[in-house]
């Protein structure tokens, strides 16, 4: 072994991405780059090729002959592959300077497989024959995730010096955990010159003949097998891959192609975002902070896209199921029946610096999973895969009422015990996402509204359960504690004066009187009476909360107001999501009609059409795009899967697998589309295809075609 070297400062001062980057993703490789594909300068705060929870590559750029090269364009039209375009001009090589040319064209194919794969391409357009240079400078700090995003970390492992052999470069490093890590880079193009810092190579350009490297970096597992293999053929795997993907899913077809196409990149995302753990499929939360998996991510993701294919959500429910919480361990929050919040795989994981291992801080993922697990089954019918996981689902009961209720009152509440865990632990769990409105935070333990609703969702669904597996006593004991728990909720969050739920109870069991999004998603769970449900769905459809770009997080009206917070003012699609589909459960659907249009106008004006995370709360004005908050993860798995509940909604697609039934109830297109085809759509072990087209001022289905299992389709127009 090399002798060990000190390592380098990571370099945090860019939290925030650049202006514009070009991100690729494949199972548990994830790239971001700038759009020049670049990752500069070395260690920037974001950029990175990332392996499990790890940075493998922290810099790469290229220098060529004739000075930085003009940026012409980058794209990624599949999530594994990008293209970047760049140009030499003419003027140092004898070029008119009142008017220079670009004269050289250099191409970069970049793709993801198990691996980074690059191939450049230099075409020369000078009349003359040129002696010509190509650098790629190369670096690597094996940065946890936790690194990069700025947590500071008193002592890392060695750095060893990087090894040289023939076209190969190594970067090596042994973490605090003493896991060696090695980084491989490997030149199917023989440089010039190979060293420690990177490659150079030295060749004539001849007019119109072009001169390709090609080159492939990634960990040394994989490098080390199936090497050898060009471009064409990884890029051909991948595409049978995603066209796989593709097929077995249903398919979405308007007269839009705006629309058509932002629907098919949320599915390549989908697709994309899906990872192997532990040896099984789920899917990941999102890129660059999240590319692990998140229980609630993951639920809600799969609720989402229930209506794409259900089997995003049988993965999810058995993965979480394997990892369910079996003991008490104040460390990582962990308790019997509880579902995980998340798990990380790197150095800071490894050597315990951190919770996630995984980590159990959520308040939400058990009555979700619950939820989750009902809802697959409507959509499935499959008893058999209820069958499988019942003994999970009776331990998520037992730990909500065992440690979900610690005092007895009936509210799931949390109180944080993990000295490095979350201190709010609903979905909004950022350190303000449980304010007062003039500022001041809510104080543990703390009982969220959405919770109480996915609790009481949770119980009623599970009673169904249980009824239709010929348990009608345990059906009716569930039945009995979703509805004093749905009383108790109407009695202590219900503000009559204002209209609308309390955020919370805080500690001292206050009610917080924040509006916010969190109580539209008591809506999804059914919970609040018809009276209630119109007088909140005026405020989720107001001015305050409804910025003309979707659904805020929090009101304009109040002090706390951010539309540039985290939680407390922007706008997340999923939510959306959520909150329209609880409209459309009390009838609301074709009210919520401008959100859907908003959410997709919202796509079309992000890059590659591409939902992100979130976006900022700003009030929106003519002309002017949804403006962009600095750290969102794009692609992002709940992000990519809004549309499809979005659509659900509206169209008032209800499915009942094991009555053999499909509901479509009062179907609404958007206004920003006339005729819209699903295909393929998967309900019990049949496939149907249904036609919306607009009429006048209504919206017609037709049944266009049934196969498989014989399945009745119900259609209810307005």
């Amino acid at each position: 072994m090399e002798e060990a070297v000190g390592y380098g400062a990571i370099d945090c001062t860019h939290m925030s991405p650049p202006d514009s980057t070009l991100i690729l993703k494949q199972d548990r490789l994830f790239l971001v780059m700038t759009v020049r594909g670049e990752i500069a300068p070395p260690g920037h705060c974001s950029l990175g090729l990332f392996h499990d929870d790890t940075r493998i590559l922290s810099h790469y750029a290229l220098r060529v002959r004739g000075g930085a090269p003009a940026f012409l364009s980058a794209d990624a039209p599949r999530t594994y592959g990008g293209q970047v375009d760049l140009a030499v001009s003419d003027l140092p090589f004898g070029g008119d300077p009142w008017d220079p040319k670009h004269a050289i064209h250099l191409q970069r194919e970049l793709l993801l497989s198990d691996r980074l794969v690059e191939r450049l391409t230099i075409t020369s357009y000078l009349s003359q024959p040129l002696d010509y240079w190509v650098e790629l400078a190369l670096g690597c700090d094996f940065a946890d995730i936790f690194e990069v995003r700025g947590w500071r970390r008193p002592l890392r492992g060695q750095f060893y010096a990087p090894r040289v052999e023939q076209s190969t470069l190594w970067f090596q490093y042994r973490g605090r955990d003493g896991e060696l890590l090695r980084s491989v880079v490997r030149f199917r193009t023989s440089p010039e010159r190979v060293g420690s810092d990177g490659a150079r190579w030295s060749f004539t350009l001849t007019r119109h003949i072009p001169v390709i490297l090609e080159w492939e970096i990634g960990v040394e597992s994989v490098t080390s097998a199936g090497g050898g293999r060009r471009v064409e053929e990884h890029r051909a795997e991948l595409d049978r891959g995603y066209d796989g993907w593709q097929q077995s899913c249903s398919q979405w077809t308007s007269d839009l192609p705006g629309f058509d196409f932002a629907l098919r990149r949320g599915m390549d995302d989908i697709g994309a975002l899906y990872i192997e753990a532990e040896g099984a499929p789920i899917l990941s939360a999102g890129i660059p902070w999240y590319s692990t998996v998140f229980g609630r991510d993951a639920i809600i993701a799969s609720l989402e896209t229930l209506s794409l294919t259900p089997q995003i959500a049988i993965d999810t429910l058995r993965y979480l199921a394997q990892r369910q919480g079996e003991k008490e361990d104040p460390t990582t929050e962990e308790e019997p029946g509880k579902i995980m919040h998340e798990l990380r795989r790197g150095e800071m994981a490894r050597n315990r610096e951190i919770p996630h291992i995984p980590y159990y801080g959520t308040i939400d993922a058990t009555p979700l999973w619950l939820v989750l697990l009902h809802e697959t089954w409507r959509w499935t019918g499959d008893f058999n895969l209820v069958r499988e996981l019942l003994p999970h689902a009776e331990r998520a009961l037992e730990w909500i009422d065992r440690y979900g209720d610690r005092d007895g009152d009936l509210f799931v509440e949390y109180a944080p015990r993990a000295p490095k865990g979350l201190s709010n632990q609903g979905w909004k769990d950022s350190g303000d996402g449980v304010p007062f409105p003039d500022g001041e935070l809510a104080q543990p333990p703390i009982a969220l509204i959405e919770v109480q609703g996915y609790v009481y969702d949770a119980k009623t669904r599970m009673a169904d359960l249980f009824r239709s597996l010929g348990e009608p006593g345990r059906s009716e004991e569930l039945v009995s504690q979703a509805e004093a728990l749905r009383c108790a909720v109407l009695k202590s969050f219900w503000l009559e004066d204002t209209g609308y739920f309390a955020l919370a109870l805080d500690g001292s069991k206050r009610p917080v009187p924040t509006l916010t999004s969190n109580a539209g998603h008591l809506l999804w769970s059914r919970l609040p009476t018809p009276e209630q449900a119109a007088r909140l769905a005026e405020h989720l459809l107001g001015p305050e909360l409804c910025s003309g770009w979707g659904i805020r997080t929090l009101s304009a009206a109040h002090r706390v107001f951010n539309p540039m917070s985290y939680h407390n003012g922007s706008i997340w699609p999923h939510d959306n999501a959520l909150i329209v589909l609880g409209l459309a459960h009390y009838g609301k659907g074709r009210a919520a009609l401008p959100i859907v249009e908003s959410i997709h106008q919202a796509a079309m004006r992000s890059d590659l059409h591409r939902l992100p995370e979130l976006f900022c709360g700003m009030e929106r004005r003519p002309g002017i795009r949804t403006i962009r908050y600095p750290v969102s993860c794009s692609p992002q798995a709940w992000a990519a899967g809004a549309p499809f509940m979005l659509l659900q909604a509206v169209l008032g697609l209800f499915p009942d697998a094991p009555a053999r039934v499909l509901h479509v109830r009062n179907p609404a297109l958007p206004g920003f589309i006339n005729e819209l085809t699903v295909s393929g759509l998967q309900v019990g072990e049949s496939r149907v295809s249904l036609q919306f087209r607009r009429h006048r001022e209504r919206t017609l289905a037709n049944l266009l075609s049934l196969e498989g299992e014989p399945l009745q389709v119900r259609i209810e127009l307005a």
